[in-house]
């Protein structure tokens, strides 16, 4: 008899494969790193030798492993370690927040701070650089905003980048300048940049440090594979596939990594790469690139003015001419691209950018997304489907966003399609969800919870209960459907035989419980590549 034995079993009364809406009794074989049966635990008994590890669960929910399709790793590692100004409710709030934190790290040089949204201020007025000054007058202090676009920086910050009155807002960027025109500590867009190379110029050591930790967290909460995306020039300075792929030599890469380095033109240095990373771990899926910027600071690109600022309707990153021919000559050499697109003008730029390559090289199976897809023109909605784009959402950032700021920039009939995430699903397009982490923490169950919720910043109204999608809805797009959109159905997203052993097990049965708990739920096991990378009483034991 030449039955293959089982590394490890894992059984519970609550299984979501994915092939289904509900989860069933079942019991899960791996061997190596592979799915070798799904059985009745009478079924499943063959494969049980002296050596196979039993997990016996009883309600516990067993899934395939969450597959974030949307967020940056280092950038992520770092704020993991910096302040979060999230809670503030006030500039005087975030200004203690910050001072605490900046005692409490001595030894850093830069203070780092994220998430902070003056939307949620009593005032809902900008801070400046004279605030920071107060409480850091002689450490360079670097505060991004919730949604990562701009940022708030002190004198000393400014000093260090050589920004002074004279100096001139880079392309796509803006120095904020006061009355007198002097730099007032806000930086939009491009301008970050300035700053940002001089706070995050980490060494190699300090680098292995931050992917460790990112990992560490990426396991705990169940999360085995992500989709590492450009975030901007300046931020690339951090990131340093060699030592992802250090990780990966070593056996120590816990989550699958898909890279996604800018769409810019420079078609032969990205073909290298693809050529470099292509492991099952760690690979070039595509390129990425940002049509525009975000509604709060106005820097998202419109069809048609914002409602409480007529003279303005943002502005393309780059011109609409130059995103087209990058398309076109990257789908002509097989990529898949993704484009940030949250204002309905850039939303249908990228669209048209798509269906030009289409004309252009003929149709194929690319799997092109489009990021965010926050204010769509109700125009654009079945071209998803039509040209067989991903929409890849973060449902928990219509919560983060302070709703009625949001809606006093769009005004509200714009406001009728926003986040449309039930709408585009019913009209064929294919979802798949992420976090966009940092600009959100990293547990996928916050953005489950809101897709099926779509309960606003209020944590009490809902916002447009005609766009909530079922529970199995939103797990299969954070699972199968972040799979599909990067060409790896057949091997990850649904549990199968034959498919690579990434499981996550839930405390909880998430279809048992009342949906305002399921961002507090757990994770008890996570299982990548066929091994424990996480088990949460061994992690209690070792505390």
């Amino acid at each position: 008899m030449n039955q293959q034995l089982a590394d490890i079993i894992v059984s519970s009364n609550a299984v979501f494969t994915g092939l289904s809406d509900q989860p069933e009794p079942a019991s899960i074989a791996i061997k190596d790193n592979t799915i070798i049966a799904i059985g009745s635990e009478e079924q499943i008994k063959p494969y049980i030798g002296e050596n196979t590890k039993f997990y016996q669960f009883s309600d516990q929910l067993i899934m395939p492993g969450f597959h974030d399709f949307h967020l940056h790793i280092m950038d992520g590692a770092v704020a993991m370690n910096s302040a979060n100004l999230f809670p503030a409710r006030s500039e005087e709030e975030a200004l203690e927040i910050i001072r605490k934190f900046a005692e409490s790290r001595p030894e850093d040089e830069w203070v780092i701070g994220s998430t902070w949204d003056a939307g949620y201020w009593d005032t809902q007025k900008l801070p400046n650089r004279y605030s920071l000054d107060r409480i850091l007058p002689d450490r360079p202090a670097l505060m991004f905003h919730a949604e990562g676009h701009y940022v708030w920086v002190n004198t000393k910050a400014l000093e260090i980048a050589n920004i002074n009155r004279d100096t001139e807002n880079p392309s796509y960027g803006i120095i904020s300048k006061d009355e007198n025109g002097e730099p007032d500590g806000i930086l939009y867009e491009k301008a970050m940049g300035l700053v940002i190379r001089h706070a995050y110029d980490f060494t190699k050591e300090e680098k292995r440090e931050l992917f460790a930790n990112f990992l560490n967290h990426a396991a705990s909460l169940g999360v085995t594979a992500v989709h590492d995306l450009f975030a901007t020039e300046s931020l690339e300075i951090l990131n340093d596939y060699d030592v992802f792929k250090e990780f990966e030599d070593k056996g120590k890469l816990t989550t699958r990594v898909h890279l996604w380095p800018a769409l810019n033109g420079n078609l032969e240095y990205v073909k290298r790469l693809r050529d470099t990373y292509h492991s099952d771990k760690l690979r070039v899926s595509g390129l990425k690139q940002f049509i525009d910027g975000v509604i709060t600071a106005r820097t998202a690109y419109l069809l048609e003015p914002y409602a409480d600022k007529p003279d303005t309707r943002g502005e393309t990153s780059f011109p609409s001419e130059t995103i087209k021919k990058w398309v076109v000559d990257a789908d002509n050499e097989g990529f898949s691209i993704r484009f940030h697109a949250i204002g309905d003008g850039a939303i249908r730029l990228a669209l048209d950018a798509y269906e030009e390559a289409q004309k252009v090289n003929g149709k194929r199976d690319a799997r092109h997304s489009i990021e965010h897809v926050e204010v769509i023109h109700p125009d654009d909605i079945g071209r998803f489907k039509e040209l067989d784009v991903t929409a890849s959402m973060q449902p928990d950032h219509f919560a983060m966003s302070e709703r009625g700021v949001y809606t006093d920039r769009i005004g509200n009939e714009r406001e009728k399609y926003v986040f449309p995430i039930h709408t585009l699903q019913k009209s064929g397009a294919r979802l798949a969800f992420g976090t966009d982490f940092p600009i959100d923490v990293l547990n996928p169950l916050l953005q489950i919870y809101r897709a099926v919720s779509r309960i606003d910043n209020s944590g009490e109204k809902v916002w447009h209960p005609q766009e909530r999608i079922s529970l199995a809805e939103a797990l299969k797009a954070y699972t199968v459907g972040s799979a599909y959109s990067t060409f790896r159905e057949h091997e990850l997203g649904t549990l199968e035989v034959g498919k690579l052993a990434d499981i996550v097990v839930l405390e909880r049965n998430l279809f048992e419980i009342p949906v305002e708990e399921i961002p507090d739920t757990k994770v008890q096991l996570t299982i990548s590549d066929g091994k424990v990378v996480f088990d949460q009483y061994q992690y209690l034991n070792e505390k």
